[in-house]
């Protein structure tokens, strides 16, 4: 069996990944966009280990499973999965991050309750704020928070949150605008991780962001197609909102003349929530125990149902 590889490995990890199939033919091509064999490579095999571009998926008739090396599936959405499906079984990686995106979360509204990302700026200028500084902080203690998505990383966040006597309400996918609108007037955080879908892009306007409670925090760890940015900036800039934290973009890398990065209570942490410095090593072991799956003839864990998702 061919099994296409399109993630960025070392050498040690890719050397571990063609033992762990040696029974099997591995064709690794991290470079898809550049390299012109890639396609012709990936249209040989049964298997993928990665995000291919969306449009190879329909012309390799061959294809069986697929493992995202994310959770997100949103660049697959424009895909007739009514037909597809009936051949294809899609896996991502549901629930791989929920823990070091949601201390990613908690570590971001900390920052800016305890004004710790500006303090961080003062250093740099050796710059001594002290008493003066001490007016502007908060506590995150009994703060009202709205965390918009019911997936993995918002469940752990509310577990998070739990030693702080927060009171949290959450949306899924069902939210209805006026029950959501009216939770985020009392919100003193809201906390955003569903990922991209027709049903959730723009769901952040003008007019949802200017629902936010006075002095607010507005959190984007899901994807940047979730939130109007520049009406996100307005508010910060108007005192509207005391600060957001932010993890995705629409357009990544965030480029240098975007408004984000002016503002000390913007926080970017620039896609790296769910990081960890064994990421790819635990990617890779969760392929391996779906691949066994797969070819023990079960259903890997973690399928997408696209009609459904999307």
């Amino acid at each position: 069996m061919n099994i296409f590889v399109c993630l960025s490995l070392t050498d040690s990890q890719l050397e571990s990944l063609q033992m762990a199939v040696e029974h099997h033919k591995l064709r690794f091509y991290p470079d898809v966009e550049t390299n012109p064999e890639a396609k012709l490579a990936f249209n040989e095999c049964e298997v993928v280990f990665g995000n291919p571009p969306a449009s190879w998926l329909c012309e390799n008739i061959g294809l069986r499973w697929m493992q995202l090396e994310s959770v997100g599936f949103g660049e697959y959405a424009g895909i007739d999965w009514h037909v597809l499906e009936e051949r294809l079984q899609v896996s991502n990686l549901a629930g791989f991050f929920s823990e070091p995106v949601a201390e990613s979360i908690l570590a971001g509204i900390l920052s800016l309750y305890r004004g710790i990302g500006r303090l961080a700026v003062f250093q740099t200028q050796n710059t001594w704020v002290g008493d003066a500084f001490r007016p502007g902080l908060r506590t995150l203690k009994n703060a009202n928070v709205v965390l918009f998505g019911k997936g993995d990383v918002n469940r752990r966040v509310g577990e998070l949150l739990v030693p702080f006597d927060c009171t949290v309400t959450s949306f899924g996918r069902e939210w209805m605008a006026d029950g959501l609108r009216s939770a985020l007037a009392r919100s003193d955080i809201v906390v955003c991780t569903v990922p991209d879908s027709p049903s959730t892009r723009g769901v952040f306007d003008r007019d949802l962001i200017g629902s936010i409670k006075q002095g607010g925090i507005f959190v984007n760890f899901g994807r940047g197609s979730l939130v109007d940015e520049n009406a996100l900036v307005e508010a910060v800039e108007a005192g509207r909102l005391s600060g957001a934290v932010i993890d995705v973009t629409k357009e990544e890398p965030l480029p240098r003349d975007h408004q984000f990065w002016k503002y000390a209570n913007i926080i970017l942490t620039q896609h790296t929530g769910g990081g960890t410095g064994d990421e790819i090593d635990n990617k890779i072991d969760f392929f391996l125990t779906n691949l066994n799956l797969y070819l023990s003839g079960k259903s890997p864990r973690s399928i997408v149902d696209f009609r459904k998702a999307l």
